[in-house]
């Protein structure tokens, strides 16, 4: 038995799908982002890398999120074309074998052809940590942003609603090349308290500009200190300049959590 369990004795394979999708999660903190850079080590090139060692062949990833350096992620989806009669379930526990736990495959399958991480993708959601205590907790150091100051929750909560719905984000974007938008549709903006400590900022939206998540937790942040008032959020979405916003939230704190598709 083979990664290709349909190979006749030719070495041709049968008919069947032409694309993998993976669920990916993995620790960004020795990434330079998800993207492939050359000369850089980042996910989707040491991703490639060892499904190129396990297949034989060369592959082609397309991942659903562009992940910044230092950023993490629990339900990452990459896509590839691959050859008909692929084993997802030995690729998988080939791939976690060589790479885990750094980056970990959590699922693997076979899907109609057409099928593209990115493309296809209908929304996708980030979480953002903060531990919101006098004394940092090292076991959290590295996905967690420490905030010693008290931060108020109620004002938290208020100053994120305001980015629910389609608008212009170029105040908590970085600017892209021109001709390109900065006009997102966001589906859900909240903060959840996890308890003792811990408040975790969920952002549900159909896409994400670069940076756009860390520029707004830390602007949010900046409310929950009394720096600002829940009140100035739209103020600063309509103004439409990057001056307006808050500081970028280190990248350790914020995870790429989940993709969605259509059934």
């Amino acid at each position: 038995m083979t990664l290709f369990d349909g190979a006749d004795e030719a070495g041709g394979t049968t008919a069947g799908p032409a694309v993998c999708k993976l669920v990916v999660a993995y620790d960004g903190a020795g990434f330079r982002g998800f993207a492939a850079q050359p000369d850089q080590r980042t996910v989707a090139g040491v991703l490639a890398h060892g499904i190129e060692k396990v297949l034989r062949h060369p592959v082609e990833l397309t991942g659903a999120g562009r992940t910044d350096a230092g950023v993490h992620a629990w339900g990452q989806v990459v896509s590839f074309d691959a050859l008909p009669g692929l084993d997802p379930d030995r690729l998988m526990a080939s791939l976690n074998a060589m790479l885990g736990p750094e980056v970990v495959v959590r699922a693997a399958d076979l899907v109609p052809a057409g099928f593209d991480a990115r493309r296809s993708a209908h929304w996708r959601e980030y979480r953002y940590t903060v531990c919101n205590r006098r004394v940092a907790d090292p076991f959290l150091a590295r996905t967690s942003w420490h905030v010693p100051a008290p931060l108020d929750v109620r004002a938290l909560r208020l100053a994120a609603d305001p980015f629910v719905g389609e608008h212009d984000f170029a105040s908590f974007c970085r600017k892209g090349p021109e001709g390109t938008t900065t006009v997102r549709r966001v589906l859900r903006s909240s903060w959840v308290e996890i308890g003792d400590g811990l408040l975790v900022y969920e952002v549900r939206a159909t896409a994400f500009c670069q940076q756009m998540v860390r520029a707004i937790v830390g602007t949010l942040v900046d409310v929950g200190l009394g720096r600002r008032r829940p009140g100035e959020m739209l103020g600063i979405l309509r103004g439409r300049d990057r001056d307006l916003a808050g500081p970028l939230a280190p990248p350790e704190g914020l995870c790429l959590r989940e993709v969605g598709y259509r059934p």
